[in-house]
């Protein structure tokens, strides 16, 4: 969709990323080939790169992100938890120096206390982590953690972390100037839902944040982005002890998020309008002052994944699309019909995003969109968010890092699934019907259903009440 809207549009030779959208190399010849003066990363590794950084600047071109030294102090998570420990901010107990074999592992480890996680030194988004809960499978969790770090981030450097019990990952939005002297927040999200530490759900504000916690864990974000230096648009990232209520800095997020349309949604601010005016003007388009809040936002990340098979990935042609809008409904994708979902970029689909004025109107009309969204031809999370949306404890707030498993929400999608009519085969029976001229027959009242209508029907009812 995006070739098709661009006014100009380069191929980009090859198949997998590291041939395409991960070459460095390749982005730049072609932003010198379209004469442009900046470059915006999205929110892939690209935009974490400190060395794709140095080379738009080498190559005269703007990078729309931090400076390269940030980049780099932010890549490295063991010397930004130095940096930001030594500026008064809270961090998990960790060992401070990568790990070369198990057995340091095991050291370290013992004297932490288990259970504890195995992390990447280098690069984030929830990959190469590993949990261990005892010496006897740390092993294992310290080479497969070595494994998939150096696959993701060409790295084997690993960390031992403390595993806290039942956390809340908790976030907080950042915008700085070119200079790092002026720093704003934009509130928190939430992202405590989560499957193998890969986020499915975020919301601002958090349900558990007070206005004491609030300022407690911005001001503690305002310090570590000062600590490195920070420009432009950033998360930092946190988890909250379940135990005590306090907060511990994780990482930052050198870049703009898959989740930032909440942010938006809840401030009225246009983050990527802000990146643009940061980079180009070298301020902050705003100050402290004029942030203004309103209401609840919820972002439900919409994979090409099959819940019911350990989100395995799932691929294919795009059959039928059906995108649902209305009052605080927001859909950014770059899907349509006939659209190639492949085996090589990442399973994002599309992002829902439902805005209102309290979390339960915002969480209402996320479940209305989901049982209007209609996508055939590959597997989706969307009945899956709507099984967690429905959840007497996502409804009450009582979330942890743990809350899938806990509340067995594929278990219990698997059980519904078994006891209706498949939603594919629904929707692609009422589909086929209407192309037919033939109009389903309407179940206790005269007015036609909409397919999104009959979709409910067939994922249980439970969106009636949502209007």
């Amino acid at each position: 969709m995006h070739v098709s809207m661009a006014d100009e549009a380069y191929r980009l030779p090859g198949v997998y990323p590291s041939e395409t959208y991960l070459s460095g190399a390749t982005i730049i010849d072609v932003a010198l080939k379209a004469e442009c003066d900046a470059v915006h990363p999205g929110y892939g590794f690209l935009s974490e790169s400190a060395e794709f950084s140095d080379l738009c600047a080498k190559k005269g071109i703007k990078f729309i992100g931090p400076r390269a030294e940030t980049l780099t102090i932010s890549g490295n998570k063991l010397e930004c938890k130095k940096l930001v420990e030594s500026r008064g901010v809270p961090v998990i107990p960790y060992s401070r120096e990568p790990l070369e074999s198990w057995e340091e592992a095991s050291r370290v480890a013992s004297e932490i206390g288990y259970p504890v996680l195995l992390k990447s030194a280098f690069g984030g988004g929830g990959r190469g982590i590993k949990e261990a809960r005892s010496r006897s499978d740390l092993k294992e969790s310290f080479e497969s953690s070595q494994r998939e770090a150096a696959s993701s981030f060409g790295r084997f450097a690993v960390f031992v972390e403390k595993k806290l019990v039942k956390p809340r990952h908790i976030e907080v939005q950042v915008l700085a100037s070119e200079d790092s002297n002026e720093i704003i927040h934009l509130g928190e999200r939430e992202c405590s839902v989560q499957r193998r530490y890969q986020k499915l759900i975020e919301m601002s504000p958090s349900p558990i944040v007070d206005e004491k916690a609030r300022e407690q864990i911005t001001g503690y974000a305002l310090k570590a982005a000062a600590a490195v230096r920070y420009s432009n648009a950033g998360t930092v990232e946190f988890l909250r002890d379940s135990a005590t209520g306090n907060f511990y800095f994780i990482e930052i997020n050198s870049r703009l998020q898959v989740e930032h349309p909440v942010t938006e949604a809840v401030t009225g601010v246009d983050l990527v309008s802000a990146q643009l005016a940061i980079a180009s003007r070298g301020k902050l388009p705003l100050d402290q002052e004029s942030v203004r809040f309103r209401g609840s936002a919820i972002e439900c990340r919409i994979n090409a994944e099959d819940p019911l098979a350990g989100f395995a990935p799932s691929t294919g042609s795009i059959t039928h699309l059906r995108i649902p809008y209305g009052i605080g409904i927001r859909v950014d994708t770059a899907l349509r019909s006939g659209a190639v979902v492949s085996p090589y970029y990442d399973s994002l689909l599309a992002k829902l995003v439902a805005h209102g004025e309290d979390r339960e109107t915002a969480r209402k009309r996320a479940l209305v969109a989901l049982g209007e969204f209609i996508i055939l031809g590959v597997e989706t999370t969307i009945p899956f968010h709507s099984e967690v949306l429905s959840d007497p404890a996502f409804v009450s707030g009582e979330l942890d890092t743990g809350f899938i498993e806990e509340r067995r929400i594929v278990e219990k999608l698997r059980t519904r699934r078994a006891t209706t009519v498949p939603e594919d085969l629904a929707i692609s029976a009422i589909l086929l019907s209407i192309n037919k001229g033939v109009q389903p027959r309407p179940r206790q009242s005269t007015q036609r259903r909409s397919v999104a209508g009959y979709q409910r029907e067939s994922m249980g009812g439970r969106f009636t009440d949502a209007i």
